[in-house]
């Protein structure tokens, strides 16, 4: 490559040339081809100067130039002058400004052309690069076509035309092989920079790569007046998908079906005979959880929505229906709606209430000393603890059949002597085994749960502050809150921890004028000295 071997038109054709070939901006190009004029121009005069090459973008002319920076003090001769030699060429210049120089053009041997060459396929490389994560980052999301370049253990190079993307291995469907020269049909899952260029990855087996294909498929979800709400999939085997319609004379499910199963079974064409289950989706939990468990029938629904949990009763001929093949309906049915999902047969849900009934009558029988018919009764009324029974209004309570505001009356004071001396004897297990009034006034820990944390080393906001919220649930086992509450009150007994690493001035004075209080001024009780409270459920 020699500069004086080509006419200044020539140079902007080929510039012209790779910037159509490699589809990157002609001045990224010109940028390129001047570095490596000016590194072949350090080769000959030295690489200690700051030498730059200009090539004129409208005709083509190369100039090289030398730059010397006008400095006080000279720390490198070859890039610095001093102000007083500056202003012999030029009276006005100031310091921080340049001193420019015209440097004779170079002819370039073979080594210094290869280097050259070198400068400029690096840099045309690094603005394709550049090209393709512009370009390919804001395609996240979007389903592309591309040829397969070569497969190696499973892992897919996809030539997307304008740049290549990796599908992993277990990316792709089970039982799904691909041979260069196929076409294959991707999600774009993410776009990373790396160092070795823009890397694009592409899935078959993403959840969202159906619901794309669905909107390929049917107009109504594309326009939007069908929703998509959520997706699950068992990449190969089997998937659902749940729809809203925004427009009622729509049906959702009907509209992705299609005439005679068409719009289904194209995409079931694209991912290879995966079985689709298309749900309407509900703003009610136990709707969408029972449409989710189709084809199983439900014949009853309990939620819990502190812990996310939600029971389902079906007959017991569909209770292998329900559950599907190795756990799969129901595990579709998890992840589509959200919920957790533990199913039950109509027998074992019988017993377990029995069993539950039975235990919550004996803790009446026992606790309110009284017989199995009152204990029956409260329990059949959905009295589930002692402190429903102390703080239920009395006219609720003597309105069960069979009471009066006497027997109401009774059972009231019973439980609730029973609370205060159960309180009691926390509160003297909690001091003997030490436990910080700071700990007990912590909202959201009752006297039994602070005796059982002290039982077990935790005694300070701070040994509560360490634990996680799984260890925290764990060590109180039955009496555990849902994980939420329990993430709330770690972080209440740590909020000490960030007030502390916060000491204004206005805080230290404050500190000031407090020990120059009087001394017999009292100190106002602390709020654990006060009785333990039990809220009224």
């Amino acid at each position: 490559m020699d500069t004086t071997a080509l006419s200044r038109t020539e140079l902007l054709q080929v510039a012209d040339a790779v910037a159509r070939e490699k589809t990157i901006e002609r001045e990224e190009v010109l940028d390129a081809m001047e570095q490596a004029i000016a590194r072949a121009g350090r080769a000959k005069y030295g690489g200690e100067h700051d030498i730059r090459a200009e090539i004129d973008r409208r005709t083509g002319e190369v100039r090289l130039k030398r730059y010397l920076e006008v400095a006080d003090e000279i720390e490198n001769e070859a890039t610095q002058i001093r102000l007083a030699d500056a202003r012999a060429s030029d009276p006005e210049i100031e310091i921080g400004q340049f001193i420019v120089e015209d440097l004779p053009p170079i002819e370039l041997g073979r080594i210094a052309a290869q280097a050259a060459k070198q400068v400029i396929v690096q840099k045309v490389r690094e603005a394709e690069r550049q090209r393709q994560h512009r370009e390919y980052k804001d395609r996240v999301g979007e389903i592309v076509n591309g040829i397969v370049k070569r497969n190696e253990f499973g892992n897919v190079t996809v030539d997307l035309g304008r740049a290549e993307a990796m599908m992993r291995r277990d990316e792709s469907l089970p039982r799904e092989s691909f041979r260069t020269g196929d076409r294959l049909r991707g999600y774009i899952y993410d776009v990373r920079e790396e160092q070795r260029g823009p890397q694009i990855f592409v899935s078959r087996s993403h959840p969202q790569f159906m619901a794309k294909l669905f909107a390929q498929e049917v107009p109504e979800i594309y326009d939007g007046i069908i929703e998509i709400k959520s997706v699950a999939r068992d990449p190969g085997s089997r998937a659902k998908i749940a729809v809203i319609s925004h427009d009622s004379s729509i049906d959702p499910v009907g509209a992705c079906v299609g005439m005679r199963g068409s719009r289904v079974q194209a995409v079931v064409g694209e991912l290879q005979g995966e079985k689709i289950d298309i749900i309407p989706w509900s703003p009610d939990a136990a709707t969408f959880v029972v449409n989710a468990l189709a084809p199983a029938e439900v014949t009853k629904v309990v939620l819990d929505e502190e812990q996310g949990r939600i029971e389902v009763v079906v007959p017991d001929e569909q209770l292998s229906l329900a559950i599907g093949r190795r756990g799969q309906n129901v595990r579709l049915a998890s992840m589509l709606t959200g919920w957790d999902i533990d199913i039950l047969t109509e027998e074992e849900e019988s017993r377990r209430r029995q069993e539950e009934m039975r235990q919550r009558s004996q803790m009446f029988i026992e606790v309110l000393d009284v017989d199995d018919v009152i204990a029956h009764l409260l329990v059949a009324e959905g009295f589930t603890s002692l402190e429903q029974v102390a703080f239920v209004p009395l006219a609720e309570l003597a309105s069960i059949e069979g009471f009066d505001e006497e027997v109401a009356e009774e059972l009231r004071a019973r439980a609730r002597t029973y609370l205060e001396e159960r309180d009691r004897k926390n509160e003297a297990r909690r001091r003997e085994l030490g436990v910080s009034d700071e700990l007990v006034a912590l909202q959201g820990l009752t006297p039994a749960m602070v005796v059982t944390l002290g039982e077990n080393g935790i005694k300070t906001l701070d040994d509560l502050g360490d634990l996680a919220s799984d260890e925290l649930i764990e060590m109180l086992g039955d009496a555990a809150p849902a994980a939420a509450e329990a993430d709330a009150i770690i972080m209440a007994a740590r909020a000490h921890w960030f007030a502390d690493e916060e000491t204004p001035a206005a805080e230290t004075e404050a500190e000031a004028e407090t020990d120059a209080a009087p001394a017999d001024k009292a100190a106002s009780p602390g709020a654990s000295e006060a009785p333990a409270e039990v809220s009224n459920p």
